[in-house]
C-alpha cells in the first residue's frame, strides 16, 4: 500500500546541523502563520483582566458599607438611587514561559494530517506569544529566551529558536521561578509515569502548567493494513508487522491509555491538558490556551480534543 506517513524533509540520522537549518527555515514561515492566527483571535481582549492597581478603569460596583469614602464615583452615583465604587484593572506583568518539543518526532506528517507536528507547534507557540505580548506580559522560552515584555516578542522568540541547537525531550526549568505559567506543546509519546517525573516537582514549586499534546490523524486512528514497516525516528528502530491491521485495536487501545494517564495526573496538578489534532484549525488550541491562561474553563470539542 501506498505510504501514510513520512518524516518531514528526513536528514541523516547524526546530521544535526541539517535539521537545525530545516528548522530555522522552517519558523520565518510559522512567524508569518502565526501572526495571521493571532489577528483572527485576539479580538481586542486581554490575558489578565482583573480588578487591582492600575491607570485603567476597570468596572463599577455598589458601595460597600465601611470602605473609604474616597473611593465612591459620584457623578455615576448620581444618576440612580445606589452608590458606586469605581474599581482599576490590575496591570502588573506576569511572566509566562513557552516551550514546543523539536525532537524528531514531532517532523512526522501523514497524509491525514495537514501540517507536521512540528510546524504546528511552532505555529501555536509563536501565535501565543503574539497576543501575549499586545497583552503586556513576560515572555520567556526555558534555555532559550530570557523573559522579557515587548511588543515584538514573537519576533524576538522566532529569531532565538533559529539559533538554538536541537535538543530533545522536556526542557530545563532551573531558571523558572514560582508563580509564573508554563505552556508545553509536544507530542508527549514518552510514558506518562516519565513526563510526570519531571513535571510533578514544577507544580510543587508553585507554577501553573498548561500541556497541550499535538497529534497527527494517524497517530490515533491507525489506518495501516497489511505488511507494514514502522521506524522510530528518535532511534531509528524498525518494526514489520505482516499484517498491521491485527494490531489496530491494541495499539489504539495503549495509545488512549497513555493520554488518558498523563491527562488525569497533571489535572491532579492542578494543570490544564489539551489535545490538538493537526487536521484541526491551529486557533483552536490557541483560543483554548489563552482561555486556560485568562482564568477560564475553556470549552473541548471532539472528544476533548481541539
Amino acid at each position: 500500500m501506498a505510504s501514510i506517513g513520512q518524516i518531514v524533509n528526513p536528514t541523516s540520522g547524526s546530521d544535526a546541523l541539517s535539521r537545525a537549518r530545516q528548522r530555522a527555515a522552517l519558523v520565518p514561515d510559522c512567524l508569518v502563520e502565526a501572526k495571521r492566527i493571532a489577528n483572527t483571535v485576539i479580538a481586542g481582549w486581554h490575558g489578565r483582566r482583573k480588578r487591582g492597581i492600575g491607570e485603567n478603569f476597570w468596572q463599577f460596583r455598589p458601595y460597600a458599607e465601611g470602605e473609604s469614602l474616597s473611593r465612591i464615583d459620584w457623578r455615576r452615583s448620581a444618576r440612580d438611587d445606589h452608590t458606586y465604587v469605581r474599581e482599576r484593572e490590575w496591570e502588573a506583568a506576569h511572566t509566562i514561559w513557552l516551550w514546543c518539543d523539536m525532537s524528531p518526532s514531532m517532523m512526522y506528517k501523514s497524509s491525514y494530517g495537514n501540517v507536521s507536528k512540528e510546524s504546528r507547534a511552532l505555529v501555536i507557540m509563536l501565535a501565543l506569544a503574539e497576543i501575549l505580548a499586545r497583552s503586556g506580559e513576560r515572555i520567556g522560552c526555558p534555555g532559550i529566551m530570557e523573559p522579557a515584555s515587548a511588543r515584538n516578542a514573537a519576533e524576538r522568540l522566532a529569531a532565538a529558536l533559529m539559533h538554538t541547537p536541537l535538543t530533545g525531550g522536556l526542557p530545563e526549568t532551573a531558571m523558572i521561578r514560582g508563580w509564573s505559567d508554563l505552556v508545553l506543546i509536544g507530542d508527549f509519546l514518552d510514558d506518562a509515569p516519565a513526563i510526570m517525573e519531571r513535571l510533578g516537582p514544577l507544580a510543587r514549586r508553585g507554577l501553573r502548567g498548561h500541556v497541550v499534546e499535538i497529534a497527527d490523524p494517524a497517530e490515533e486512528i491507525f489506518p495501516y493494513s497489511g505488511r507494514t514497516e514502522f521506524t522510530d525516528p528518535e532511534s531509528g528502530a524498525k518494526l514489520v508487522s505482516g499484517r498491521a491491521e491485527h494490531i489496530r485495536e491494541a495499539y489504539r487501545n495503549a495509545y488512549l491509555a497513555r493520554r488518558d494517564s498523563l491527562g488525569q495526573s497533571l489535572r491532579h496538578l492542578g494543570w490544564t491538558f489539551a489535545t490538538h489534532r493537526t487536521d484541526h484549525l491551529a486557533s483552536e488550541a490557541l483560543v483554548a490556551v489563552h482561555m486556560y491562561l485568562s482564568g477560564m474553563p475553556a470549552k473541548a470539542t471532539h472528544g476533548g480534543q481541539l
